[in-house]
């Protein structure tokens, strides 16, 4: 793909599992990730499916899946793991059509920034509520409240065997360590 895109011609696109994302209207074509990244990834999502349907809570998938954050100025990100609750399920279709309830970011050498700073900006602005950056380097992971229904952005880091603390998935107990090698 090359030049500018309206959200509907990317969508148009054949399906394919390249990672990529279309921000402000130009698409962004990564390597796809290494297996390490792949890996933590993995766990991620199974760690959550399994909560998540254990309660019956909503939905639960993994990268490469389009989440529209903005039609109009063409902005559709590919978080790594994303959680929707049964309460916002309306948003699942072919593709996810606003702020998923949670979004997961592995951090990789080339993208660790961008996820920190960009994405969590597009995140809280377009209102998803809590994001996890999971850093497979430093084995930790920070959970960020994003200030969702008024509430105000927080940061908590965690690592080892200390347990995180969700404010999305609040009956979840699980050890940072649990989502690496």
């Amino acid at each position: 793909m090359s030049g500018r895109y309206t959200t509907s011609n990317y969508l148009e696109g054949s399906e394919d599992m390249r990672p990529r994302e279309l921000v402000w209207g130009v698409v962004r074509e990564a390597p796809a990730p290494k297996f390490g990244h792949q890996s933590v990834v993995t766990r991620t999502t199974v760690i959550l499916d399994d909560h998540v349907r254990r309660h019956a809570l909503g939905v639960v998938c993994v990268s490469p899946v389009d989440v529209v954050l903005d039609e109009a100025k063409a902005l559709v990100v590919q978080p790594d793991v994303i959680y929707v609750s049964n309460g916002r399920r309306s948003i699942v279709r072919d593709q996810v059509w606003g702020a998923p309830d949670m979004v997961v970011e592995v951090a990789s050498r080339s993208t660790a920034a961008r996820d920190r700073t960009t994405k969590l900006r597009w995140y809280r602005r377009y209102g998803v509520a809590e994001c996890w950056l999971l850093d497979p380097h430093r084995y930790t992971v920070t959970v960020v409240n994003l200030g969702a229904h008024g509430s105000r952005v927080s940061r908590h880091r965690y690592s080892g065997g200390q347990p995180g603390r969700s404010t999305v998935l609040p009956l979840l107990k699980i050890r940072a360590e649990a989502f690496f090698d």
